[in-house]
């Protein structure tokens, strides 16, 4: 038995299926490939399937991962490349197949673009806007919690954010705390937006990468 991680990407209309969704679509694709998959044990047998920090709907991921168990060595990581992308849709393509290097409960940040349709306003107006909004002392938001709705401040967790007009649109690349002590969803920065400048705003956003606490590559 060994363990593969699996790279892929989650782009076009896959970006709105829920992560539940995902792993059956996933789990499927494996069973049309023919790859021995390995399951747990006991009365209900389950595939075992780990994704590393599961993306929310709506957001792109242009490297995602997912770590499966083999039950024998089975086909080499390039064969499984090619099997998995026959049996994918193009929306979820295969990018690579390598052996884990790091734990999933390594990650602690995540980068994401975020890119605002300014709909007839000045892009670089806008830019400019929305930089001075992220410098401020304090940006209190209304967080999620298991507990309810809180007031959060976001501000300690914008030292890694640039806002760049291009091409008649607004880009915000953002580094922002991710994993199990501390996580930040894109969302709470646009709602800023949205809220504190009195905008409604279009904006698509993708997560680009993963990293550890020392910022190296989720490998």
């Amino acid at each position: 038995m060994r363990t593969v991680r699996i790279w892929f990407q989650k782009i076009g209309t896959a970006r709105f299926i829920s992560h539940l969704d995902l792993t059956r679509c996933m789990s499927r694709a494996i069973h049309r490939a023919k790859i021995p998959l390995w399951y747990t044990q006991g009365f209900n047998p389950r595939a075992f399937l780990t994704f590393a920090l599961p993306l929310s709907l709506g957001v792109a991921g242009e490297r995602e991962s997912v770590d499966i168990k083999l039950e024998d060595d089975g086909p080499s990581n390039e064969e499984l490349v090619v099997r998995l992308n026959e049996a994918l849709p193009n929306d979820l393509p295969v990018l690579a197949v390598t052996e884990p290097v790091m734990k999933p409960g390594k990650i602690a940040y995540a980068s994401f673009v975020m890119l605002i349709d300014p709909e007839g306003r000045d892009a670089d107006t806008l830019a400019k806007e929305v930089t001075g909004l992220f410098r401020r002392e304090s940006l209190v938001v209304p967080k999620h919690t298991k507990s309810g709705f809180v007031d959060f401040d976001i501000r300690p967790y914008l030292d890694r954010v640039e806002v760049l007009p291009i091409e008649g649109k607004v880009e915000i690349r953002a580094v922002l705390p991710a994993g199990s002590e501390m996580n930040i969803n894109p969302h709470l920065l646009l709602e800023a937006v949205q809220r504190e400048l009195g905008l409604e705003l279009y904006a698509q956003i993708r997560r680009t990468n993963l990293y550890d606490g020392q910022f190296h590559e989720f490998q």
